[in-house]
């Protein structure tokens, strides 16, 4: 096996999100990645320190794109309208990449301050938009809670084939964006 020209930790990481995209990321190895690289697995140790050190760096590149396109989303617009294109800017992504979703689900670690701004700079996105309902900031924290857990919940839920029933799906997403921004709108007015 000749050394793939170029190999940089930036190209393994596209390397295994393509293994991740394609079968899971429960499906995931070291040994998958270097084939796919054309080199030998220890050659990988150039670049990432092992497995979990791949999947932090994948979790790492996932939450830094879904900051992008929640950024994207929501320049330009406020309240309701920028709640609505998070919301579609969320869905968005997991819908192209449906086996990424646990690399936004956990927390990360607090010795990690790479990903932990990294997921931060994603709440701040998300901040900002609520920012016009006038909430102070432990509103903000639990407006964004559920913002998340809705519309990740529903994207998941998509994504695994969840919803059975022969309905529109893309309508009941409209109805959930609706609810959203009326039970923003009202949690604003009551607090």
């Amino acid at each position: 096996m000749s050394p793939r020209a170029g190999l940089t930790t930036e190209s393994v990481v596209d390397l295994a999100l393509e293994i991740v995209d394609e079968a899971g990321a429960e499906t995931l190895t070291l040994a998958k990645v270097a084939g796919r690289a054309g080199v030998a697995a220890p050659s990988l140790y150039k670049h990432v320190r092992n497995l979990a050190d791949l999947r932090r760096l994948i979790d790492l590149r996932v939450v830094q794109q879904m900051a992008e396109a929640l950024r994207t989303a929501a320049t330009g617009r406020e309240g309701a309208d920028a709640v609505k294109a998070l919301a579609d800017a969320y869905r968005a992504y997991l819908r192209r990449h449906p086996h990424r979703t646990n690399a936004l689900t956990t927390a990360p670690d607090a010795s990690d301050t790479e990903l932990s701004r990294a997921t931060h700079a994603v709440a701040e996105v998300v901040f900002a938009v609520l920012r016009p309902f006038g909430f102070d900031h432990v509103q903000a924290v639990h407006a964004t809670r559920c913002l998340r857990a809705a519309v990740h919940g529903f994207a998941g839920l998509e994504a695994s084939g969840g919803f059975g029933r022969p309905e529109d799906v893309d309508q009941s997403f409209e109805v959930l964006k609706t609810l959203l921004v009326q039970g923003l709108t009202n949690y604003a007015e009551k607090s």
